[in-house]
This record gives structure tokens, C-alpha cells and sequence, in this order.
């Protein structure tokens, strides 16, 4: 980069002439080249996961430049008529605020409610405006650059995923089990279902296990604390400096509670550094990396001080992930063949924009052409948990992924659905794409058509690039081994809505090519939606409705199929069909007139292009006006009794992204609205909208 680009650079970081020089390690992160002796995924040896606690995306990343933050162009409409980011509190509303505390990112602020209860009383069946009376007021806090300069270079520098979801909307516990197992027990095996934190002992397979039989070395990387058995808690103890945080949570399952010294579980998941034998946090880890004993999978639990969970300062995480890439990288050998997950288990309390996917919660309320069996809790009657409300298991809300290798350099955005079994999906695709030993069966089928394997995250075939450095995380070393008083900030009196840092970011290749039309039948009094995928993923649309007291529909459809379904109508009516990677349709209107236009759409197969077509099937002339929200341009026409037209546009400016508005003024308020991102199957830039420009950059 340019001496101008460093500074500027820096000044982002909020770094000063004393903490510009970074650490020879870390700068070794973004030189060493990555292992490309085949171009694909098989040039990854090691993959090292690091799961962190309870932080969502906005709460970290909302302020980003290039993701889909505080900027979204089309957030959802929440039941009061206002845009998600009103929460209602009480009498009045809360809107997403930055606490005024200096140092935010060394605050203890504090934690807030995050179980299966609440979780599932602030989405609402998918209305999402539950929020501060399930959690308070600071559900909706927000850090931004400045706080947490360390979590923001990484993604400037690497690869950042703003569409990973936790796997449940509940707890630590459940969403780790997600993780290494692929499921809670949905079934009822082994113990299960598990959506809280009882920690009472279960007996399902685990991802471990088949990794072991299949002949794939892994390892648990964390401190002993005061003991890996039960007397110690499983790694949790009263000293947050040591042990694991009881985040090891492998050892909540019998058969590595029973398994003796000298067998693999217990060697592989029951051991660790120990601190109190004055030893340091790294010493095995580092160990291992030094003498090339670093396994083909690996995970690290940190002591509760570093995992970030509230009331924990975020910039202590910092630190521990600063010193987790030091030790990586003081092997560059290892570190040219190694991926780094960085990810969160939930979202403690905090806020995030985006509506979680799921299963329809009900026939009426949406449907599915894949099988969603195993992915509805149906309460505590009929499983041995109790006082817990029926509905999904997740999606939960979206959290921060952050994927680290030579492979994702550059400060990219992955914007396809992923949850935390795409981490075993990314080892499965990487050790055994065609081993059927080394498939979780029990990842159900509705996670393994929607949430995608992390393949899409990383250029395998061309890695070795010029990447910006990272700042030091020296000013974030714990000053003391004390946990402070929580920290609770209130909203600001006069409240608006926050920014989002502008600009462009690179975004990965996407496999979604999808579609919703919406017309109304006369004949029956009804408006019916037509959902399409083309892609070779499922895909999940959630539909909301203008009228009062309409609960959102859920609606997924595998790869290469379709469905519809229809709503009864008199009067008025306004549907929007939200899908990913800000993809939307938008249908307001009215049955009391007998005008009838159709409206559709179809992408052009070199991704440059999106024809839109109108026709009118009603009995008077429609004056027709297109309106491209980028570029400003419109296209105005009159449309007689039983004609048509079809109109292309050009979206190369927009580096493929349409928001295109279809308004015709005979047929009272009807109006339609096409977004989203046309695929080609060649990396981007991220949404023009979100980075600020009313007209988008031209390509080069």
C-alpha cells in the first residue's frame, strides 16, 4: 500500500505514532503466502477454530464499511409501521445508540438475558419487536471502529461473513453443541433436546468422534484450570484468568467424562496448558506449532476473561486472538497451510437487524419444499426440558465469523447463510467431500440445503495478494486479574439513527440465483406469491405483510425447485418478500381496482443485466414508470389493454445490484419493488447503497 494509504490506514485504526510499529508476528499473518500447490481446498492442512461468546453482528459490526449494517437500504417494517431499528420500549421506542464511556472496548458493560425464553420472546414468530422488554434498553448498544480497532482490522485485512447465524435461538451450551455434534439431540437421543445450559451429561455422537475413526488428527486447545473433571467444573473455575470457561463443552457428554487417561478422547479433549503450574495460556499450542504436531482440526477454548462474554471487555478477545496469530505465525510453514474460524456462540442480548431464517413455524405460516423435520421444538410437554415455549430451533441471530488464512486475504464480505455446522461442513468438505464415514448425519436436511460450507469465503486457486497490516492489541493486555463493575450506558435522550462507515468492500462470489413474482387473482380474492430457486443451495424467503396482525411467513426452497402460495385479500395490500444477500420484493396494491398488470423479471446469464417485463392484462392504459433507485433514472411509457414490454438494465455501474421501483398510476397504488444481487459467478463489491453512493461507482 501507499505511504497516503498507511496513514489513512492508521488514523482509521486510531493508532498514534506509538502503537504504528505492529508486531513482526502479526504482519507475518498477511505476508506469509498461502500453500498453493493445487489450488483447491486440499491445500489446507490445519483448521483451527476459535469460538468466542456472545456478541452479535451489529453490536460489533453494524458500523463497518461494506456489510450489511446500519445502512441496510431495506431493512424489514416492524408490525408499529416503523423500519426494525425502532424497537419499542414501553411507551416509547429505542433505536441503536453508541455508549458514551471512553475506552468502550476495555468497558465491562454488562450482560444481559440470552436464553431459549427470551430469545424466543424477542423474534415474536418472526415479528422481531420484542427486543428491549425481553432484554433492555441495552440490547440495542453498538461499538464501532474506534472501540474495538483490532476486530475491524481483521476484517479489513482478511475475510468477513455478515450472513453467520448462531445455530439456536438460546444459549452458550446448545449453540457449542452445534458446533462439535451438529444438533442438540433434536430427536430426543442421547439426553437431548438441549436448549439450555443444564449441563446434565449426554451421549449423541459427536464430530470428534467420526474425525477420530476416520483416521483425522484433533485436538482441544485450553487451559486445565483447576481440573478437567468434574470436581473442577469441566475447566470452569471462580479464577476467570484460568481454565476454559466450561466452553470445552465436549466434556458435557459422557463418553469423554469416562473416557480413561491414554485414550484419544481423553488425550485430545481432557488435557491442556496449566497456568497455575506457572506455565503460560500458549505453551501446548505453541509447542505443537514449533515442532509441526499441530492436527488437522483443532479448537481453543480461552479462560472467561478473553472469550469476550459480557461483562468482559471485548478488546481483552483482542489480545487473546492477537497472541492466538502469533503463535500461528511464528511457524510460517504451518501458518501457509492453516484456516482460522473466528466466530461466537450467540449473541448474549444484544440487537441484530437481520430476522434469523427458519422453518415455517406452522402450515399456515409458510412452507417448505425440504425436509424440516428435527427443526421445530414442540415443547416442554413432549421433552424432558421444562417451562420452555415451543417453536424453532433456530436460525439464531446473526454473529460475527471471521475467517483468517492466506486463502481469505484482502477484506472481502461472504454474504451466503451459514451457521455454526457449516464448520463441520467446511471439515467435511475438505477431508471427506466423498467419505460417507466423515458426513454428520445428524446436521438435519433443511441446515444442509439453506447454510452453506464456508467454501465461498476463500480463493484457493489465486490466495497471494497484498493485504493492509494490522494494529497492535500490546494497550489491551488485561492491567490486573480483577473483574470491575458492570458498566450499563443509557440511550442518548434525542435519539437518531446511526451510520455506517462509507465506502465499498470486496465481496465474495455467491451461489444464489432466485426469484418471488406476486399477482393478484381476482377470481378468488387472493394476492399469490411464486417463490423459484435456480441455484444449487436452498434458499430461505420470509414474507411480511402490511396488515395488522399478520404473522410473517417462512419460506424455503431447495435447490432448482419452487412453490407458491396465496394470501386471501380485500381491499388493500402490501407484501414484502425479504431473501439473502438483501435480496427483495415488494407488492402494494389494491383488489378494488380491476386493473391487472404482472410484473417479472430474469437475470442475464453474464450477470451484467436484469430484464424486467410488464405486461397488462386489465381493461384501461397504464402509465408505467420504472425507477432506478442507483442511478436515478426513469423509464416512463403508456401500457394499452393487453400489451406488454420488457426492459433491460444495464447494472455493470452497480457492480450487478438492482433496486429498481415499477409504479403504474392506473391501477390506484400499485407499486412494485425489485432488489438485490445478480451472481455471476465472479467476486464483486458490496451493495452501493450500503456504502453511501446514490449512484454507484463505475467498473473499471
Amino acid at each position: 500500500m501507499t505511504t497516503s494509504d498507511r496513514r489513512d490506514f492508521l488514523r482509521l485504526m486510531g493508532a498514534t505514532a506509538a502503537t504504528a510499529a505492529l508486531p513482526e508476528s502479526i504482519g507475518r499473518a498477511l505476508a506469509i503466502p498461502a500453500n498453493n500447490l493445487t489450488g483447491t481446498i486440499a491445500d489446507v492442512e490445519h483448521i483451527v477454530v476459535l469460538m468466542q461468546e456472545n456478541r452479535s453482528f451489529d453490536h460489533y459490526f453494524g458500523a463497518l464499511r461494506g456489510v450489511r449494517g446500519f445502512s441496510d437500504p431495506h431493512p424489514v417494517t416492524l408490525p408499529s409501521g416503523k423500519s426494525v431499528w425502532h424497537q419499542p420500549n414501553g411507551a416509547s421506542e429505542v433505536l441503536p445508540y453508541h455508549p458514551t464511556a471512553p475506552n468502550l472496548g476495555l468497558q465491562f458493560l454488562a450482560d444481559l438475558p440470552h436464553d431459549w425464553t427470551s430469545g424466543h420472546a424477542a423474534w415474536n414468530q418472526g415479528n422481531y419487536d420484542q427486543w428491549a422488554p425481553n432484554k433492555s434498553a441495552l440490547t440495542m448498544a453498538y461499538l464501532k471502529r474506534d472501540d474495538i480497532p483490532f476486530h475491524y482490522a481483521l476484517a479489513d485485512a482478511f475475510t468477513i461473513c455478515d450472513a453467520y447465524h448462531c445455530s439456536i435461538m438460546g444459549p452458550t451450551d446448545p449453540n457449542r453443541y452445534y458446533m462439535w455434534t451438529g444438533y442438540v439431540g433434536n430427536d430426543g437421543a442421547g439426553g437431548g433436546p438441549v436448549i439450555d445450559n443444564a449441563e446434565k451429561g449426554y451421549g449423541w455422537s459427536t464430530y470428534p468422534e467420526q474425525l477420530q475413526a476416520a483416521g483425522i488428527s484433533w485436538k482441544i486447545y485450553q487451559d486445565v484450570g483447576l481440573g478437567l473433571t468434574a470436581a473442577g467444573y469441566w475447566g470452569w473455575t471462580s479464577n476467570p484468568y484460568i481454565g476454559n470457561y466450561g466452553d470445552t463443552s465436549l466434556l458435557y457428554f459422557f463418553q469423554y467424562q469416562n473416557a480413561a487417561a491414554g485414550t484419544p478422547l481423553a488425550d485430545r479433549a481432557k488435557t491442556g496448558t496449566n497456568i497455575s503450574a506457572k506455565g503460560t495460556l500458549f505453551d501446548v499450542f505453541k509447542s505443537d506449532i514449533a515442532n509441526g504436531a499441530l492436527p488437522q482440526v483443532s479448537w481453543i477454548s480461552a479462560p472467561e476473561a478473553y472469550t469476550e462474554h459480557p461483562n468482559w471487555p471485548p478488546n481483552y478477545g483482542a489480545w487473546y486472538v492477537s497472541e492466538v496469530l502469533n503463535a500461528l505465525t511464528a511457524n510460517p510453514d504451518v501458518w501457509s497451510k492453516t484456516v482460522l474460524f473466528i466466530c461466537y456462540d450467540e449473541n448474549d442480548g444484544f440487537f441484530d437487524h437481520m430476522v434469523p431464517p427458519t422453518v415455517p413455524i406452522s402450515s399456515d405460516l409458510g412452507k417448505s419444499t425440504v425436509d424440516t423435520t428435527g427443526e421445530l421444538f414442540t415443547g416442554s410437554a413432549d421433552y424432558p426440558v421444562a417451562n420452555y415455549p415451543a417453536g424453532p430451533y433456530g436460525l439464531g441471530v446473526r454473529v460475527p465469523m471471521l475467517v483468517i488464512s492466506p486463502w481469505s486475504k484482502g477484506g472481502f464480505v461472504n454474504s451466503q447463510l451459514f451457521d455454526h455446522t457449516s464448520i463441520i461442513r467446511f471439515i467435511e468438505q475438505r477431508f471427506g467431500p466423498n467419505n460417507a464415514a466423515l458426513r454428520e448425519q445428524n446436521i438435519s436436511p433443511w441446515r444442509r440445503a439453506v447454510c452453506g460450507d464456508l467454501t465461498t469465503a476463500f480463493n484457493f486457486a489465486t490466495p497471494n495478494q497484498a493485504v493492509p497490516a494490522l494494529p497492535s492489541t500490546t494497550a489491551y493486555v488485561p492491567p490486573d486479574n480483577q473483574r470491575h463493575p458492570n458498566y450499563i450506558p443509557l440511550p442518548p435522550a434525542t435519539q437518531s439513527l446511526p451510520s455506517q462507515e462509507p465506502g465499498l468492500r470486496r465481496a465474495r462470489a455467491l451461489p444464489y440465483v432466485m426469484n418471488a413474482t406476486g399477482h393478484v387473482d381476482h377470481a378468488n380474492g387472493a394476492f399469490t406469491i411464486n417463490f423459484s430457486n435456480a441455484c444449487n443451495v436452498g434458499v430461505c424467503f420470509q414474507v411480511r405483510s402490511g396488515r395488522a396482525g399478520d404473522t410473517p411467513r417462512s419460506y424455503t426452497v431447495g435447490a432448482g425447485a419452487s412453490l407458491s402460495d396465496s394470501w386471501a385479500l380485500n381491499g388493500d395490500y402490501s407484501y414484502s418478500v425479504h431473501g439473502p444477500n438483501g435480496f427483495l420484493r415488494k407488492f402494494v396494491g389494491s383488489t378494488s381496482s380491476k386493473d391487472d398488470f404482472v410484473v417479472n423479471s430474469s437475470y442475464e446469464a453474464s450477470g451484467h443485466e436484469i430484464a424486467v417485463s410488464v405486461a397488462n392484462q386489465g381493461p384501461t392504459v397504464g402509465g408505467v414508470t420504472i425507477t432506478d433507485v442507483y442511478t436515478g433514472r426513469r423509464l416512463v411509457m403508456g401500457l394499452p389493454p393487453g400489451a406488454s414490454f420488457t426492459r433491460r438494465f444495464d447494472l455493470r455501474e452497480t457492480f450487478g445490484w438492482y433496486d429498481l421501483t415499477v409504479a403504474i398510476n392506473a391501477a390506484g397504488n400499485f407499486t412494485q419493488v425489485l432488489a438485490g444481487h445478480v451472481e455471476n459467478g465472479q467476486d464483486s463489491f458490496s451493495d452501493p447503497a450500503i456504502g453511501g453512493a446514490t449512484r454507484g461507482p463505475r467498473a473499471s
